[in-house]
């Protein structure tokens, strides 16, 4: 009897596409595009005409914070994320190639722009150093929740400013966009660190989940995804961005979704996070193209 086995070409199929998708999460490949794709349905939400120049730039901005992240935390994914671990350290020299190549082309593509762009593409890598200083025994990155906070507002600025580079807007429409970024950002943080818990334990790093537990953690998150109710009722009534009322309601109902399936106790948390949470803005930015015009 022969022992070749022979594989179903679905199994190879699924087999391809699971390595494809490792491969964008553990290169942050995917999170990146993910990014530009907030900043190209925030030039949507301001009616905008998207610019390929400033989407690839946040592209290029995010691939290389988060690639940067990677590298000052592997002993932590060691224990959280052993494969994105190992991937990082066989690439340690390969990666930090691209970190620089991609910074500097960011750099170079929001210069080609305006001075706002600019400051949106350097503003990720500033809060990030000043996050990280040490003065005496303290640190900002001590603190618990100022992780997050970094994080939703890297995200909220590229997103509510980046398309000011290319037109002006009302300046209530600016900060009710940058809310709902940066609140959407922030939940999907805290989300990882939910994942990410045992690991920070061992480590001594004090998330918000470590600090507070996963039930007290989970009550916040609903809070927070709840206040874009009213923040919902208020922009409409101000005028904000009608087209889009049912993306929106859509975004809150997929955040209550993905709170409520992530916090559950004993849950084992895989490659899913990555796609689901990190991968709102492909869903929302799909919905918000066949969404039709309503005044």
């Amino acid at each position: 009897m022969s022992a070749y086995k022979e594989v179903s070409p679905s199994k190879n199929i699924y087999t391809v596409f699971d390595n494809l998708v490792s491969y964008l999460t553990v290169s942050s490949t995917f999170i990146a595009i993910n990014a530009a794709l907030l900043s190209y349905f925030s030039f949507m939400v301001y009616d905008i005409n998207p610019n390929p120049s400033l989407l690839f730039a946040a592209f290029l901005m995010t691939f290389t914070i988060y690639n940067l992240n990677k590298l000052t935390d592997i002993k932590e994914d060691s224990i959280n994320l052993p494969e994105r671990a190992g991937f990082i350290g066989r690439n340690k020299k390969l990666i930090a190639y691209a970190i620089v190549i991609s910074y500097v082309a960011a750099l170079f593509l929001s210069f080609l722009q305006d001075r706002l762009a600019i400051f949106v593409i350097l503003f990720p890598m500033l809060i990030g150093v000043v996050y990280s200083i040490r003065i005496s025994r303290f640190r900002l990155k001590d603190i618990v929740g100022i992780k997050n906070i970094v994080i939703a507002l890297s995200w909220a600025v590229a997103g509510s400013f980046l398309p000011l580079a290319v037109s002006s807007r009302n300046s209530t429409h600016i900060m009710s966009t940058f809310y709902f970024f940066f609140i959407r950002v922030f939940i999907g943080s805290i989300a990882f660190d939910i994942r990410d818990i045992e690991g920070d334990r061992e480590s001594g790093v004090r998330t918000i989940p470590v600090v507070f537990g996963r039930e007290r953690t989970k009550n916040l998150l609903l809070i927070l995804n709840s206040t874009l109710i009213p923040w919902l009722l208020i922009s409409y009534l101000s005028g904000f961005s009608h087209r889009y009322l049912f993306v929106f309601i859509f975004s809150i109902l997929y955040g209550y979704c993905y709170i409520l399936h992530f916090c559950k106790e004993g849950l084992k948390i895989g490659r899913s996070l990555d796609l689901l949470v990190d991968g709102e803005w492909i869903p929302v930015v799909i919905f918000a193209r066949l969404c039709p015009y309503v005044r």
